[in-house]
């Protein structure tokens, strides 16, 4: 493996706590491996066109790593391309899921205001993966994640590796402890 790509969620950044503890961890103790994490439009079809343009350029064995809507674009992506992805707490039906916010959205981390359509759900839906293949994929969720069902993601993705920390929340703070077995998991059959 000589690179990862992280993919950010909904109304966040490259500026994410478990972006940066990604990237940090890395720096420290992989140095070889080369970390992108794209700050990815508001609007799915173009978040998906960037991140996936952008993979084009990256080797094959390149990791994808996405975290809650990051993980809906990750489990796209990985299987399209046929590539690995570690999803974090992610949203398996990101067109309902997203129901429950107004249509008009403000990112915190980079002041952007904009509004959700019916192209952006209608993206949603379409880009959705009815069959994983699971060996493409590591489940990482925590049991109390206040914004998402942990136990939708894990029947969608029965069969392929998972982790279920109990009691964690949807930020997943016992993130950094899945890091050390990135490697692994890219170089594991299944």
């Amino acid at each position: 493996m000589t690179e990862i790509v992280y993919l950010h969620g909904f109304n966040s950044s490259p500026k994410s706590l478990k972006a940066q503890e990604t990237q940090d961890w890395l720096q420290q103790h992989a140095p070889n491996i080369g970390f992108h994490c794209p700050q990815l439009s508001s609007h799915p079809a173009e978040a998906l066109q960037q991140a996936h343009d952008l993979l084009l350029t990256l080797p094959t064995d390149t990791l994808l790593i996405g975290s809650s809507l990051g993980g809906f674009y990750a489990g796209y992506l990985a299987t399209s391309l046929a590539r690995k992805a570690v999803l974090i707490n992610p949203t398996i039906q990101p067109h309902i899921d997203l129901q429950h916010f107004s249509r008009e959205q403000h990112n915190p981390y980079t002041g952007e205001t904009y509004t959700l359509n019916d192209e952006d759900i209608n993206a949603l839906i379409t880009h959705q993966v009815s069959q994983p293949v699971l060996e493409h994929y590591w489940l990482i969720q925590g049991s109390q994640d206040e914004v998402l069902d942990w136990r939708i993601a894990a029947r969608h993705f029965q069969g392929c590796r998972q982790t279920l920390f109990n009691g964690d929340d949807h930020r997943l703070q016992r993130w950094p402890e899945c890091l050390p077995l990135l490697e692994s998991f890219i170089c594991s059959r299944r």
